[in-house]
């Protein structure tokens, strides 16, 4: 039998079983980080949270298979911009992450409110943020955490940084607070709701009404592993999903009650 023979036999069982063995969907790696009530395990060791119960609804309908991995927040952006991981949720659009990842609709909000103790939201005066700047007040933030443009551009102003107190969680400035260290403290009201169901702190707080900053929140792809049309898909599924009212109450469910 010729060579040439050999050759085009080779490509006709090749491409016959190209035609009978199924095709293999793809399973894509979606990174996570601790982070209540957002992303957790839940008692019996599930992993919950805002954002995973909308992320799984968003996939299962865009028919997307995803496996899950936990992931240091700094590291995870790294690896989506190499491919390593693929997806990325709960997610601030920027600028420099665009470079390197699809970036869908919308899919829920953020917000960030003043918490201060019940009753003295009134006494502190303040009506935007650069009132803080050379003023009596201090305020507690969370390490690493985004609270909008205006905070940024703030945080270079002397007079403002020097008014902020940086610590690791929210547990952490509800301590300073409830001792009297701190006048109040930057927070996501979802996580604020969560923590004082938790410990059981409903008269404790309220919201001051100072505007800190409000945005919305974006699923990452990985442009080394997804294409416009897995962002098409993705962003169906969220239109979808936000028309039936499900995602809504996702969100509802866990959103503070005012």
């Amino acid at each position: 039998m010729g060579f040439n023979r050999i050759k085009t036999l080779f490509k006709q069982v090749g491409f016959s079983l190209c035609l009978i063995l199924p095709v293999q969907s793809q399973e894509f790696s979606v990174g996570w980080e601790l982070w209540y009530p957002y992303q957790f395990h839940n008692e019996n060791n599930e992993l919950t949270g805002v954002d995973i119960e909308a992320f799984n609804l968003i996939s299962k309908k865009a028919e997307m298979s995803i496996s899950y991995v936990e992931i240091p927040w700094q590291r995870h952006l790294m690896y989506i911009k190499s491919g390593m991981i693929d997806v990325a949720f709960g997610a601030s659009y920027t600028k420099e992450r665009e470079q390197t990842a699809y970036f869908s609709m919308p899919y829920r909000k953020e917000s960030v409110n003043f918490f201060v103790r019940k009753g003295t939201s009134q006494s502190i005066k303040l009506e935007k943020l650069s009132d803080l700047i050379n003023s009596e007040y201090l305020i507690g933030v969370e390490n690493g955490y985004f609270y909008g443009k205006e905070y940024k551009k703030l945080k270079t102003v002397p007079g403002f940084i020097s008014r902020i107190n940086s610590v690791l969680d929210i547990e952490q400035n509800v301590k300073m607070l409830m001792k009297g260290h701190i006048d109040g403290f930057f927070a996501d009201p979802i996580s604020m709701r969560s923590f004082v169901k938790k410990y059981k702190f409903q008269h404790e707080f309220e919201i001051h009404p100072l505007p800190v900053y409000q945005g919305d929140i974006f699923i990452m792809l990985s442009k080394k592993t997804f294409n416009e049309g897995d962002l098409a898909k993705i962003n169906q599924a969220i239109v979808s999903l936000q028309q039936s009212g499900k995602l809504k109450a996702i969100i509802d469910r866990w959103s503070i009650l005012h």
